[in-house]
């Protein structure tokens, strides 16, 4: 289960940003996660609260955003989603390709009530 370990980082992180802009409450943090990366989704989510707690991001919530993974063939150069295509360019059907997208890990937005703002 790395993705507690994820959570911890990912929280500590987002609360140095809190404090070095003042912030005493987040509403939402958006993370995008490659779809072939090792981190699962749904295990983020249900462990969130329990990471959260007792830090700045005790009420806040997670959005998640899947990333999909491309690749780009080497024989006809199209783009295509690997896993919808089960790793095969659809147009050539070639398994030979550069992985473009889907394996990361991104904090992509911390978003705060604008009330709670001074």
């Amino acid at each position: 289960m790395h993705e507690i370990t994820i959570l911890v980082g990912l929280i500590k992180m987002v609360e140095k940003a809190a404090i070095q802009n003042n912030i005493e409450e987040i509403d939402t943090v958006v993370i995008q996660i490659g779809e072939m990366s090792s981190i699962v989704p749904k295990y983020m989510v249900k462990y969130f609260p329990n990471a959260a707690e007792d830090t700045l991001l005790e009420n806040s919530k997670l959005k998640i955003e899947e990333i999909p993974a491309n690749g780009l063939c080497h024989h006809c150069n199209k783009v295509f989603k690997i896993v919808k295509n089960k790793g095969k360019c659809p147009l050539c059907k070639a398994d030979d390709w550069e992985m473009l997208s889907g394996m990361e890990f991104i904090l992509k937005e911390i978003i705060v009530n604008s009330q709670n703002l001074e």
